[in-house]
């Protein structure tokens, strides 16, 4: 204090203030501020806990509302230790569509579709009549089933959303296929898996022209059964197709399976969903079979 003015310096502190930040408090005023920090500590753990909690059911909201939850995922081992992992769906619920990267660096669930060469797909893949890549009749646009021999027929899942009824046929190209209405309908080409057929399936999977079917790859394949639920099957164990069709009959046949088809395998096996995710051996794909909800 300038005691001839009356006013405070502007360097100078009231005493006071001074005195505060000169030393340490002790004593009962000390107490009161260690229990003041005490109690303010034990107040924030709560309160980050609800934020974690808050943010937590924010990001599941948000996963559930942005991604399909109709589809039940599964995983099974067989005897001869083939990993299975099965996304079972309605097939309304299913739909076709072109992608251009690894299935799992999509925002969907669901698994790869048929064979494809850079960029072309070479295995029918229509929606209502129309393929996916451009126009009816060109070629690697999803109208044809496409291998060494131009007149390959190969075999094909139809859902026929009229009769709501499966079937596997076989053909060259989309025009072939037999529905109740044209602009009802989806298809997915593939081999046949013959699962009715234990005597001549392995001789109608060869004359389809099923790639390296007698070597130890990864493979994919949609099968459905009695109810007309979809069953969309990934290995990453590398296996013959004798022995991956056997397993899935293995571990899968009770559910009263009809048929179904291989679709294309080795490092084109992906699948994704929210409890698992494979990407084959990480390579583009240009097609799959997409969950819708």
């Amino acid at each position: 204090m300038n005691h001839e003015t009356g006013r405070n310096d502007n360097n100078t502190k009231p005493a006071l203030f001074g005195s505060l930040h000169m030393r340490r408090l002790s004593g009962p005023a000390a107490s009161i501020v260690q229990s003041f920090k005490s109690h303010r500590m034990r107040a924030v753990g709560p309160i980050v806990f609800c934020i974690v909690i808050l943010l937590a059911a924010a990001y599941w909201m948000y996963d559930g509302f942005s991604h399909p939850r109709q589809y039940t995922y599964e995983k099974h081992i067989s005897a001869s230790g083939i990993e299975l992992h099965v996304l079972e769906t309605a097939p309304d619920n299913v739909q076709l569509t072109t992608i251009e990267q690894n299935v799992t660096n999509t925002p969907f669930y669901g698994i790869n579709g048929g064979f494809f060469w850079e960029g072309a797909l070479l295995s029918i893949a229509v929606v209502n009549d129309r393929p996916l890549k451009g126009e009816p009749g060109d070629y690697g646009s999803g109208w044809y089933n496409t291998g060494v021999n131009a007149d390959l027929k190969r075999g094909t899942l139809v859902w026929d959303e009229l009769t709501r009824r499966f079937t596997v046929q076989v053909a060259t190209d989309a025009s072939e296929l037999s529905v109740t209405d044209k602009q009802h309908y989806w298809a997915q080409g593939g081999v046949s898996m013959g699962l009715g057929d234990e005597y001549g399936w392995e001789n109608h999977m060869i004359s389809e022209e099923m790639p390296a079917y007698d070597e130890e790859r990864m493979r994919s394949a949609l099968v459905f059964d009695r109810n007309q639920r979809l069953y969309m099957v990934v290995t990453p164990t590398p296996s013959t197709v004798y022995d991956f069709r056997l397993a899935i009959m293995e571990r899968l046949g009770g559910r009263g399976l009809v048929d179904g088809i291989f679709l294309d395998g080795d490092g084109s096996s992906q699948l994704q969903c929210r409890a698992r995710s494979l990407s084959g051996d990480g390579r583009p794909v240009y097609q799959m079979l997409a969950m819708k909800q």
